[in-house]
């Protein structure tokens, strides 16, 4: 550092990452990005084994980091692992529980051995309580959590249609906050501790202003919390003509008013359906007249005029343009790339420089 250059947040933190797949990861590259110095575990011969199953997931996750092949079975092995979290900060795992204690690098050992070590495991179901030792995957735990139960569409059956693995990324987000907040607390009390964070109990939190709502309203059954949540008047993205799509969120009454001044929505356009509670009664029907209105405009027709009527509106964008929309075109937010570019993290800080975490480190190259 040179002059009055800012250094980037987490300048000088270390984490040894012991993740695999996707949660784990995903929570290490936000604090890759943010400046820490990742140095990650890998197994051999083929290390994490999304480096195969998802080469692609792989190199979009594991940006800026280090990567460390070694066998943990070998004693030679797991001293090269002990010297490294001696100097580390941050410890991270995802194995499913008891796994690395049997490889001596439980977080009870290592939390009494480094007292200042946050030592973060990302599970499915947490450390403990009997579905811990459960195998699992994104769906189970969005089913556990209650969220797949009123996903889908309102006349089918539960579907996990949101198109992301949200409590993958759920978990990862939860980890990172809660991870900066025990740093925050150590430079208080001089002490680290262990993290336990289950995608399950992540999920279920997000849950919460769901439950407010049905508590108020009264949804009990799940045939209510699933109309509740999934039928909405003038909510939701519409075909206009040629096949594009325009989502539509006028929710709040004053929204309703401008967009019947945009479109004709008739019979629905009187002051008997000013109030949000006398829409919802009619959703369906209010979200079909829309659909039967804008079969007629294109997208563009449609953005343009709700853009004029101050009406929450955006176009239906396809992931392989999302980097040419002009918003986030003016923000900087992708990464180099010709073709479907990664988005940088979302928030910048003082310190942080843009694209300077180059790529994901590759197996034959891993400790460079």
């Amino acid at each position: 550092m040179t002059g009055n250059a800012v250094p980037p947040p987490l300048a000088g933190i270390t984490v040894v990452d012991f993740s695999e797949l996707l949660p784990g990861p995903f929570f290490t590259q936000s604090l890759a990005e943010m400046g820490a110095r990742v140095v990650k575990i890998e197994r051999p011969p083929h290390g994490d084994n999304v480096r195969r199953m998802g080469p692609g997931v792989f190199d979009a996750v594991n940006r800026g980091k280090q990567s460390l092949l070694v066998d943990l079975k070998d004693e030679a092995g797991r001293a090269e692992v002990h010297a490294l979290i001696a100097t580390a900060d941050i410890v991270v795992e995802s194995y499913r529980p008891g796994v690395m204690g049997r490889l001596g690098f439980d977080a009870a050992r290592l939390c009494a051995e480094f007292p200042q070590l946050v030592y973060v495991s990302l599970s499915g179901y947490g450390q403990e309580g009997p579905w811990a030792g459960l195998p699992g995957h994104d769906i189970n735990y969005l089913a556990a959590a209650g969220v797949l139960a009123v996903s889908g569409v309102p006349d089918g059956g539960p579907a996990q249609s949101f198109g992301l693995p949200v409590a993958d990324l759920c978990g990862a987000m939860y980890a990172l906050s809660s991870t900066l907040a025990a740093l925050y607390q150590r430079a208080h009390t001089g002490q680290g501790q262990h993290l336990d964070v289950a995608l399950a109990d992540c999920a279920l939190h997000w849950m919460n202003p769901r439950v407010g709502a049905w508590r108020e309203s009264g949804a009990v059954t799940l045939e209510a919390q699933r109309e509740a949540t999934l039928v909405k008047p003038a909510y939701g993205a519409f075909a206009c003509r040629g096949g594009r799509h325009v989502s539509i969120a006028a929710l709040e009454d004053h929204f309703w008013a401008r967009l019947c001044d945009a479109l004709d929505l008739a019979p629905y356009g009187g002051d008997e359906f000013r109030a949000m509670k006398a829409r919802k009664d009619v959703a369906v029907a209010i979200n079909g007249r829309i659909a039967e209105v804008l079969a007629d405009w294109e997208a563009d027709e449609v953005f343009s005029l709700l853009q004029r009527h101050d009406v929450p509106a955006a176009p239906v964008v396809e992931p392989s343009h999302v980097s040419g929309l002009p918003q986030f075109a003016y923000r900087d937010k992708f990464e180099a790339g010709s073709l479907l570019p990664v988005a940088r993290y979302p928030v910048a800080m003082a310190g942080m420089v843009p694209g300077g975490l180059g790529g994901a480190p590759a197996l034959d190259n891993a400790r460079d």
